[in-house]
């Protein structure tokens, strides 16, 4: 078969993909899924670029990080305008369908969880969420075991001839690891010293923002659309999201901002 536009693109697979639970069929269900399932998109294109941007790391090639981090970037930008979409659709409008939703929730999203976990923190909650889908369980413990972007960044800063603490990981739910003294001594010092690394400090600062960004956005969106009320699939809906927001993934380089 000849190669074309559709078929590459699976386009034809890909609009089939929309299928409303509604019955009747309410009007607003199809951007709501739309809108998640491009979500989902670029959750698996963040977590492509994320494994680009750790072997950068570990090997030094700081150009290539930069560009990577800029695309993240550019793609949570992008993402956190999506929320502008997503309400211009009215509680009202929500509620028309949401009943039909059942116990499915953005909660159980794995491949936001994966991110997170590369990032650095961690949830035994999140794993009871998916008990009775083991792939997913293995999935993300498979995450788990993988090196966060901030053990990569002490492996780039090595290679660099820096003497970082490696992080020592704790089992604990939050963030894998805690601040580092010593580490906040060699960031200011590349901050007055050392440009080029510095540039990859700011652009991690810049990510961990985005990331910040699109918690924050993402709660007030939930909170205009249904209150107070408990989220789909169980979850404690807007109370559950405000305890995720302000979480640093890298609070070293945020310490350091007082010493400046």
């Amino acid at each position: 078969m000849k190669l074309t536009y559709s078929n590459y693109l699976k386009i034809d697979e890909l609009l089939e993909l929309q299928q409303l639970q509604s019955e009747p069929e309410e009007h607003d269900e199809m951007l709501f899924i739309i809108i998640h399932q491009t979500y989902e998109l670029w959750f698996k294109q963040i977590l492509h670029e994320m494994d680009k941007l750790r072997d950068d790391l570990k090997t030094g090639k700081t150009w290539a990080v930069g560009k990577t981090m800029k695309r993240i970037l550019t793609i949570l930008k992008t993402m956190v305008a999506q929320i502008d979409i997503l309400e211009t659709m009215t509680p009202l409008e929500f509620e028309s369908f949401r009943g039909f939703l059942d116990e499915a929730s953005g909660f159980q999203s794995v491949q936001f969880r994966e991110v997170e976990i590369v990032c650095g923190h961690r949830s035994e909650h999140i794993l009871k969420v998916h008990e009775h889908q083991p792939q997913y369980v293995n999935r993300m413990k498979e995450r788990m075991a993988e090196p966060t972007l901030w053990e990569c960044f002490c492996e780039y800063l090595q290679q660099k001839g820096y003497d970082p603490e490696m992080p020592e990981r704790k089992h604990k739910n939050g963030l894998l690891y805690d601040p580092s003294e010593k580490n906040q001594e060699i960031l200011l010092d590349i901050m007055q010293n050392d440009q080029e690394t510095a540039m990859l400090c700011e652009l991690l600062v810049d990510f961990d923002e985005g990331m910040q960004e699109w918690r924050y956005r993402h709660v007030k969106m939930v909170e205009r659309t249904i209150g107070n009320k408990m989220g789909t699939g169980g979850s404690s809906g807007v109370e559950y999201l405000r305890k995720t927001l302000h979480q640093r993934i890298f609070p070293d380089l945020w310490e350091i901002r007082s010493e400046i």
